[in-house]
């Protein structure tokens, strides 16, 4: 003991005190999912407040030489079944309180460990440095780093300050305000109280829809008085930013830029308090997470469950499905399987990573690949009933939490930072220009180039000249032609039966109810379909005329994902999902849609000389522009979206304008042609440094004008916009089409489904979203953290499917 307490006292430098800023890990390893509960518990580096499992603690020694860690290890209690049931209580929080939910509790025991060699000295101990004791009691007091991150993330968005704060009256009336002992001024409430911050008054919050909570007696005051402010108290701590403040007029929770000063004006001291309360966000959180969606997909079958590589399910976060689903599918396929699971161990990519793995995508993506596909953490747990050793027994997966992987692949993109429900389909496109944008520097190892591939445009113009624009993509987006269904007499049988019991009163029950089933190579065919482009500049007329657009792939990826676009705008522009089936093959071929550029006799159109653009530019079509700004658009904004889809429509211009509406040049005056784009000048270095991740020269001095030669700016242009290509608008584009990108995978036209993410509710940022797949002879179902054999897959109610090229 005494050489084990000498050598801590040595490596006393290496212990840090932690600040309240500090980000403190203490749930789970920032380089697998193992957690205090794991067999080897979790070590807490006491320099950098990380933590590691058993297996890689080694790792981060090697490469810190930080030796002192806190150990925590949970052990289950074992519980009868006489356990009474705990009264509900806000107290100690993430610990003990709110309802039982009868989960198995857990004891937790705590050492101090000094590597190389794990001498272990037992925690708590009055023989320990002082420093080493504050330190430790510190991280054991203090929200662990996961957890704020989950909070906030529950926060819908981020707080506001209140203009009541910067100019708030506080009263001297000689109220000062103990540190502990609170008790409401109007009623024996002791918890959930809330400090006015203009009087001093100390009030109970509002009663819940349950009877619980308080007594309303801190709103009726506000009504009283007008006294706008009020803290929780419980929630203050040195920590200023995680205090509950609240905004009565504003009616949410506010940030409070001075509260230091409005609280040492009641003579509070905030360093010396402890949290003691749930904040608002926190009480969300809890409510949401524990929502039992299982019960959604595949409900009232048996599902028989799935063990062992591959087969290893994540948990909800809270509306976190969208993502689960998604993933499921990536890791399912060759090309990241390959990337971030075979090809790379865990050590290896720690070693390259950041101070802060927790930050690196590489690193995160990296743990998720081995946590989905090593099997380790996909073991039944024999659940057996602590009275009868005989009784019953529940194989029960528990899944992994995605947690630190969504926070780096969320911190660019404010939507899914949040736990809000969100479009798959977006999270899909923003995770592969995350993976692609981490791997610029070396394209051979960038496993999202197995979903990319060209696309061709042609133009037809009455001159019988043509041209052609290219771009890439992830995905190809399918409209549904409700025309190509094929029970037509069973829908106008159906039409008739439900007009009928409509005069009569009566509903339609859902047994009746008959759905479109249109086949997907009708889909396809209409993707490729000739389509008219009114208003279209020719340089050959030299005038607006309708032209003919055509489409087709210039290359085929390893993997295919098809999009249906199944919300369509009724009448009002009122967002709607289609009730429809689509029948999909396990094989298809899609080698007639590719495109094989100019052909013999075609005549390319001239290219638009200086002048002309000038005088000929196309311009806005004025009923588009008049029925978007009816809708409350900017005017300058409804004018660029018709320019920019070529007077085709209004619903096309209005899908341009949501999706461009934070382009940093959306509120730049339209050219008119007295300044060419050629003639803004663009820094030569700035286009080099595009060049250099890999983006073409072009788009590169595209991007650096749209964004005003910021290369910061630039880059989030082009990702912004999947579709820009190196080409010119659609009325001046080029007319001589570039090869083919080589890097491009290319390949057949034949594909088999392997992956389909379905969705359930009325929109796509709302309801729930799963995944099946096709793996080793049969079709799987992931939902969440429930992984089974798939009863009945629903492969006529993908939202996006996934096809593998087959190699000929």
């Amino acid at each position: 003991m005494s050489n084990a307490m000498e050598l801590l006292r040595l490596n006393l430098s290496r212990v840090r005190i932690p600040e309240p800023t500090n980000r403190i890990y203490k749930q789970e390893c920032c380089i697998s999912f193992e957690t205090p509960k794991s067999e080897g518990g979790l070590f807490i580096d006491m320099n950098t407040f990380l933590a590691f499992g058993k297996d890689c603690v080694g790792w981060n020694y090697e490469k810190t030489g930080n030796p002192v860690y806190l150990h925590i290890k949970q052990i289950k209690k074992q519980v009868g079944e006489d356990r009474p049931l705990k009264k509900p209580t806000l107290l100690a929080i993430g610990v003990d309180g709110g309802f039982d939910t009868h989960e198995p509790e857990f004891e937790e025991t705590h050492n101090i460990v000094i590597l190389p060699d794990y001498v272990t000295l037992p925690f708590p101990s009055v023989e320990l440095p002082e420093k080493v004791r504050l330190a430790v009691d510190a991280v054991l007091m203090a929200e662990g780093a996961e957890r704020k991150e989950q909070i906030t993330a529950w926060t819908a968005d981020k707080k506001q300050i209140s203009q009541y704060a910067m100019n708030l009256e506080q009263i001297k009336n000689g109220v000062t305000v103990p540190p502990s002992g609170w008790k409401c001024s109007k009623c024996d409430k002791t918890e959930n109280l809330w400090l006015n911050l203009t009087d001093g008054m100390i009030l109970c919050g509002r009663r819940n829809w349950d009877g619980t909570g308080g007594n309303n007696h801190a709103i009726e005051h506000y009504k009283e008085t007008g006294y706008p402010l009020a803290v929780k108290l419980g929630t203050i701590t040195a920590d200023l930013e995680g205090a509950d403040v609240f905004s009565y007029p504003e009616d949410e929770s506010i940030e409070d830029p001075l509260l230091a000063q409005h609280l040492g004006f009641f003579g509070i001291d905030f360093s010396s308090l402890q949290k003691t309360e749930m904040t608002t966000a926190e009480r969300e959180l809890d409510q949401n997470t524990n929502f039992d969606w299982n019960r959604i997909q595949e409900s009232g079958k048996e599902v028989e469950p799935l063990y062992g590589p591959g087969y290893t399910g994540l948990i909800n976060l809270g509306n976190s499905c969208y993502m689960a689903s998604t993933m499921q599918v990536v890791f399912s396929t060759r090309s990241f399987c390959a990337r971030y699971y075979l090809n790379q161990d865990l050590r290896k990519a720690f070693e390259t990573a950041p101070a802060d793995p927790t930050v690196d995508l590489n690193m995160q993506l990296t743990k998720l690949a081995h946590g989905l596909l090593s099997g380790r953490y996909s073991i039944p747990a024999i659940q057996k009933d602590d009275i009868a050793n005989d009784a019953t027994s529940i194989s029960k997966a528990e899944g992994i939490p995605p947690r630190m992987f969504k926070a780096v692949i969320a911190a660019s993109h404010p939507e899914f930072s949040t736990m809000r429900q969100q479009d798959a389909l977006e999270f899909f496109l923003h995770f592969l220009e995350q993976v692609e944008r981490v791997n610029a520097g070396n394209p051979a190892l960038d496993p999202s180039q197995s979903f990319k591939f060209g696309i061709e445009e042609r133009i037809s113009c009455p001159s019988g000249k043509v041209a052609y624009n290219r771009r890439v993509d992830y995905i190809l987006s399918l409209n549904i032609p409700l025309e190509q269904a094929t029970n037509k007499e069973q829908l106008e049988a159906f039409a008739k039966l439900k007009e009928e019991k409509t005069s009569e009163g009566k509903e339609v029950s859902s047994d009746e109810i008959v759905r479109p089933r249109v086949p997907l190579v009708a889909c396809l065919a209409n993707y490729s379909a000739p389509e008219e482009v009114h208003d279209f500049y020719s340089t050959a007329l030299k005038a607006k005329t309708t032209a003919i657009k055509t489409a087709g792939l210039i290359s085929f990826p390893d993997y295919l994902v098809l999009h249906m676009r199944k919300f369509v705008m009724e009448a009002g522009w009122v967002p709607k999902k289609l009730d429809v089936y689509i029948d999909v093959p396990n094989i298809i071929d899609i080698s007639h849609m590719r495109s094989k550029g100019l052909q013999p006799g075609e005549e390319l159109l001239p290219d638009a000389v200086a002048e002309d653009e000038g005088s000929q530019r196309l311009m806005a079509n004025e009923d588009i522009v008049c029925q978007l700004v009816s809708m409350g658009f900017n005017q300058l904004h409804c004018q660029k979206a018709a320019i920019n889809t070529s007077n085709v429509g209004v619903e096309e211009a209005m899908n341009w304008l949501l999706s461009h509406m934070d382009d940093p040049d959306i509120d730049a005056p339209i050219s008119q042609g007295s300044k060419n784009d050629d003639d803004i000048f663009v820094d030569a270095s700035k286009v080099d440094t595009l060049l250099s991740f890999g983006f073409q020269e072009e788009i590169a001095r595209k991007a650096l004008k749209a964004s005003g030669g910021d290369i910061e700016k630039a880059t989030d242009w082009i990702f912004s916009h999947p579709t820009a290509s190196t080409s010119a608008d659609m009325d001046s584009m080029s007319t001589s089409p570039p090869g083919v990108d080589a890097a491009l995978a290319d390949g057949g036209g034949r594909y088999r489904l392997i992956g389909i993410v379905s969705h359930i509710g009325t929109s796509t940022l709302c309801g729930h979203y799963v995944a099946h797949i096709y793996k080793e002879g049969r079709w799987v179902i992931f939902n969440d953290d429930k992984v089974g054999v798939s009863v009945d897959p629903p492969k006529d109610m993908g939202y996006l499917y996934f096809f593998e090229r087959l190699d000929d």
